[in-house]
């Protein structure tokens, strides 16, 4: 366990951090960023409306900026069930009544198999309706518990975890996972529900769309004194103005309760990078634990290498972080049982930066992102995203890199046979000097000798 160190963040705001972490839900979601610190402008300001005793609004603050924490979960069944680019499936779902068996159809028709042929469609078209409502249920509360489970390792309110496994909840006890109805859904989960569908109508359609769903789903999915709540805020056109602003997080922090703010420290800091990096490798069952495995790794290697125990510190974050730009990758690209065309090796190339601009965002996790975002760089310049050459590659860059392809080709992978321990060396020898930095590998195979480290699933 790495100690204290110099690196205090207690000029940082906790909730800056997540605001700026709530990006990378966005792209999982299949929504536009900012779509979640727009939600939490608009479910705060319901609150003020409806009057919402003050000690709930820290729990409702928290909860809106990451009401989509389980979205990740079920990103792989989705794409598996419609064969379809899941983020894009999540996307089109949040506009329909899924609850109405019409409409349902006419998603999944809509939906399914977008590029296969007619009969691959209908075939596909059959298999999700045979599956029915219990499938959705499923996929609901799959998600739903697991964005609870990892607000409690974030050390959040118990009512924001609370809040965010009944997000999907209907006032009317048509929602998932637990039918609950009225008043027996939980209150913050009432306002999540409301300001989600709300921000999404009007990013797409406009304020007299936004309007009008909450009129259509008065009594059904929303609460009816919420939706009249409403009133006076659509009719606030400065309001709006500010929700068109260009950094919706900075917008999203004036609404954050005064006598509550809290500042990070740097166990905050790594709370909040285990957090989500229990995100991050929930989007692909082939990358189970892969962030964790990663981080222990690198740090082994840098204390090999002899990093500061700052640098170590940094590596340890950067490493549990560097693939949240995976969460703007279809998984029908991460999940392939086949190597991938040019095409699709073009999009998975991307995620590196990705990771970086979500990670650049705010002042805490900015001193790594370029790090993190380094972990496919190479001695030969050959890497990405930014083909450095090796004279530019820091230690904690090469210890970064190779702990990721070590524990990559330790694990399971849908286009090709398990490696054994002995394998995954041979491999990485072969691009000793070339790829991989020698010293980092000779680093590497000490902290294994001497630690006895085994990647989890050579483990079983």
């Amino acid at each position: 366990m790495l100690r204290r160190t110099e690196d205090t963040s207690n000029d940082l705001q906790i909730s800056q951090l997540i605001a700026a972490m709530s990006y990378a839900l966005d792209m999982t979601e299949g929504q536009p960023q900012g779509h979640s610190a727009r939600s939490c402008m608009i479910g705060m300001r319901l609150a003020y409306e409806l009057k919402l005793p003050e000690d709930q609004w820290p729990a409702l603050f928290y909860a809106l900026l990451l009401k989509d924490l389980g979205c990740s979960s079920n990103a792989s069944k989705v794409c598996y069930l419609f064969g379809a680019d899941d983020r894009i499936a999540k996307g089109n779902l949040k506009t329909v009544d899924w609850s109405s068996r019409v409409r349902s159809l006419r998603y999944v028709s809509e939906n399914v198999a977008p590029e296969a042929s007619a009969l691959q469609r209908a075939r596909q078209f059959i298999s999700v309706v045979a599956k029915g409502p219990a499938k959705a249920r499923e996929l609901v509360q799959l998600r739903c518990d697991r964005g609870a489970t990892i607000a409690r390792a974030l050390e959040l309110p118990e009512a924001t975890a609370v809040a965010i496994r009944s997000l999907d909840e209907h006032w009317n006890g048509n929602g998932y996972p637990d039918n609950l109805e009225g008043e027996r859904i939980p209150v913050v989960s009432r306002i999540l529900n409301l300001a989600q569908t709300v921000e999404v109508f009007w990013a797409q359609h406009g304020i007299e769309a936004a309007r009008q769903i909450t009129i259509d789903r008065r009594g059904s999915w929303f609460d009816p004194s919420m939706v009249d709540a409403m009133d006076p805020i659509f009719n606030d056109e400065a309001f709006w103005g500010r929700m068109l602003q260009a950094d919706p997080i900075q917008e999203a922090m004036k609404f954050e309760p005064a006598q509550h703010i809290l500042a990070s420290d740097d166990a905050t800091l790594d709370r909040i990078a285990m957090g989500f990096s229990m995100v991050i490798d929930a989007k692909s069952p082939w990358t189970f634990c892969h962030s964790t495995g990663v981080a222990e790794v690198a740090v082994g290697i840098g204390m090999q290498l002899g990093l500061s125990m700052y640098e170590l510190q940094q590596l340890n974050r950067a490493a549990l972080l560097h693939d949240v730009g995976k969460l703007g990758v279809s998984n029908l690209i991460l999940d392939k049982p086949a190597k991938l065309n040019a095409d699709e090796l073009a999009v998975m190339r991307k995620h590196p930066s990705f990771t970086f601009d979500i990670l650049n965002r705010v002042d805490g996790f900015r001193r790594f992102s370029e790090l993190a975002a380094s972990h496919h760089e190479r001695l030969d310049g050959r890497g990405y995203h930014r083909g450095l050459p090796g004279e530019m590659l820091p230690k904690a860059v090469r210890a970064l890199a190779v702990a990721d392809m070590y524990e990559a080709l330790a694990a399971k992978r849908p286009y090709r046979q398990d490696l054994s321990s002995e394998e995954v060396m041979t491999i990485l020898n072969r691009d000793a000097g070339k790829g991989v930095c020698p010293e980092a590998l000779e680093a590497l195979k000490a902290f294994v000798a001497e630690s006895h480290f085994v990647p989890y699933q050579l483990a079983a």
